[in-house]
């Protein structure tokens, strides 16, 4: 398994705020322990921040220029934005020439980061932007949402784009409000507070189904674990070990794989996330 971290991606921070950096210090201060070896990546170019977004949007991370209460301006935020995006770059560019499994354990996370507008504590769109990279390279690539959010913003980039097919599961009602149905490419399975481990792997069953039908020639997986029942900002309550059965229910599609770090707030992070890694190697 290829890593890709930077300490970097710690260099912001509002005080209260969920989004905070010691939940990716301390997942690869523990996955390092366990032996993992890590990479750092290198920030994507500007063009590439152009494949998922507008020129708009772009300029007005860069500028400081926009607002959204739950996504910060803070100094420097352009630059380590895109360090997150070129390590879903290189996550994706990783799998796909060696065949080995990549994870980029960066932060900001991407998924609310819409074409138009950064939202949600996401400035730009990693795994869209990394999947719209690689696309001439990959072929039909499907991208699997796991975050308790819908990725509104991954869904309003990739809708109607007949090379990719987008699955999410995600709680609802909750933030942002949608994914409520199902349209086009994009496969939406809103689940109630309080499903369980049992309820939610046999909606991922059915929804990896789908994903088979397509066919994709990689799988991109936008990895967020505030579906664990001890998350502190959502509500359903998935266990340590459903990770790990998560894991390997994608790795038993045998295509090109590669992850990037979402959602996940609560101390037990770390062990979500490993779990995770384990049941995606095998």
């Amino acid at each position: 398994m290829k890593i890709f971290y930077s300490p970097k991606c710690l260099e912001y921070s509002q005080p209260g705020h969920p989004e905070a950096p010691a939940r990716a210090r301390s997942t690869y201060e523990y996955l390092e322990k366990k032996g993992y070896e890590f990479t750092a990546p290198r920030p994507c170019a500007d063009e590439d921040i152009l494949l998922a977004h507008s020129p708009q949007m772009r300029d007005s991370v860069r500028n400081g220029s926009f607002f959204d209460p739950d996504t910060p301006v803070f100094p420097g935020i352009f630059d380590i934005a895109k360090l997150a995006a070129g390590g879903a770059i290189e996550a994706a560019m990783h799998c796909l020439t060696t065949g080995e499994k990549a994870f980029s354990l960066m932060r900001p996370p991407g998924h609310h980061a819409t074409r138009s507008n950064p939202g949600g504590f996401c400035y730009f769109n990693n795994i869209a932007i990394a999947s719209l990279k690689v696309k001439e390279k990959a072929g039909k690539i499907a991208v699997v949402d796991f975050d308790c959010h819908h990725g509104n913003g991954t869904e309003d980039i990739l809708l109607g784009s007949r090379d990719f097919l987008y699955l999410s599961l995600h709680q609802s009602p909750l933030y942002p409000g949608t994914g409520l149905r199902s349209r086009e490419n994009c496969i939406n399975y809103p689940l109630p507070a309080r499903t369980t481990p049992i309820e939610y792997l046999s909606l991922l069953k059915k929804g990896l189904e789908k994903v088979t039908e397509f066919a994709p020639d990689l799988l991109a997986i936008s990895a967020g674990f505030d579906t664990y029942k001890l998350d502190p900002i959502a509500g359903l309550s998935l266990e340590q070990e459903t990770y790990w059965e998560i894991g390997r229910m994608l790795k038993a599609l045998n295509k090109p794989t590669f992850a990037v770090l979402e959602g996940g707030y609560s101390r037990d992070l770390p062990e979500c996330v490993h779990q995770f890694l384990i049941g995606l190697e095998g």
